[in-house]
């Protein structure tokens, strides 16, 4: 039997030796129960969390900061992915059986766009880089590609087939919070998987700078995460057991790695960069780990459940934790001290 969820303790160094924050000046992980088995993504506005139900659902739920459910988006078809925009108004949803995305305002949550991707694309993964909206999409085994919506042009032209590669599956985009012209991408499902750097143009087009190294990797690539200059990637696979960092502008060679003791299944940055947020499938023991960048560890939650792929995002002050387990939201508080590296 999984233990209950609990929140372990904050480690920091301070001159008397190794410092231990005490349980109980943290409140507790809040559970709640979502209307949906296998909740896909989610994300946090701040004052609201996103929740969407996946391929099966027609539904998002939304939820205050404190994880009490206050509306929900009804009547899409098979929302995936989350993105918002920068300044967290707008609401980015995946819909791969409707093959297009739709836009929301986070605050009234009415529909304030929708973009066609084109038939038999099933767009699936996002990641919102200012200007362009980048997506993973690819309905059968080897038509994955990436594709991107123009936000500044009229009418916010849709391209499509921009990388010239085939991906076995929709692949994983990832963007730089203030770096606009670096985009990551990865090959799930696969083993090895591959992953790739492209260095973004004045109009979009996309040019490869560094491919890696089946070597220097490991098995079905989760998730990934960029820092906000865009110079480091951040990954979350299968194996090793230890989420992995490479510079993106030469990714043959991994840098520093975070021990979870399970295979990470999901990855996320505070929105600073300081803090890396690492989930894992691990049917016993701690599921999700917050690191400093620099490698020190600050905190680990159980569960109780298993974490959802790519299911982790950040409060914007980095206070709280938001994970994904079947037909549940976790609410994680995260410890405010500050730990070497952060």
């Amino acid at each position: 039997m999984r233990k209950p969820a609990l929140l372990l303790t904050a480690l920091v160094t301070g001159l008397g030796g190794l410092l231990v924050a005490p349980a109980a000046a943290q409140a507790a992980p809040v559970v709640t129960t979502l209307p949906f088995a296998n909740p896909a993504d989610v994300v946090s506005s701040g004052d609201r969390v996103f929740i969407s139900g996946g391929r099966d659902e027609k539904q998002i739920v939304v939820t205050d900061a404190a994880g009490t459910i206050t509306a929900t988006v009804d009547g899409l078809d098979g929302p995936t992915d989350l993105e918002l925009s920068h300044d967290r108004r707008t609401l980015y949803v995946a819909l791969p059986r409707a093959n297009a995305i739709a836009a929301f305002d986070t605050q009234t949550l009415v529909l304030s766009a929708r973009y066609p991707t084109g038939a038999g694309t099933c767009p699936d993964k996002l990641a919102f880089g200012g200007r362009h909206l980048w997506f993973g999409y690819g309905c059968e085994a080897w038509q994955g590609e990436v594709g991107r919506v123009d936000l500044a042009r009229p009418f916010s032209v849709v391209a499509t087939r921009l990388t010239g590669i085939s991906f076995f599956t929709p692949p994983l985009p990832a963007t730089a919070a203030r770096n606009g012209s670096v985009l990551f991408v990865g090959q799930q499902s696969l083993s090895p998987w591959t992953g790739y750097s492209f260095a973004i143009g004045a109009t979009g087009a996309l040019t490869k700078v560094s491919q890696t190294d089946h070597g220097s990797v490991g098995s079905d690539l989760w998730d990934a995460a960029l820092d906000p200059t865009g110079e480091t990637v951040y990954t979350a696979s299968s194996t090793p057991s230890a989420a992995q960092s490479f510079v993106t502008a030469a990714l043959t060679k991994a840098g520093r790695t975070y021990d979870t003791g399970a295979g990470p299944n999901a990855i996320e940055l505070n929105p600073g960069g300081s803090r890396l947020a690492v989930g894992s499938d691990a049917p016993y023991g701690p599921d999700v780990f917050v690191f400093g960048v620099g490698g020190t560890a600050v905190a680990r939650f159980e569960l109780g459940t298993i974490l959802r792929p790519g299911g982790l995002a950040w409060a914007p002050d980095g206070r709280r934790l938001y994970a994904i387990g079947t037909a549940q939201l976790h609410v994680l508080p995260v410890p405010a001290g500050v730990s070497v590296g952060a």
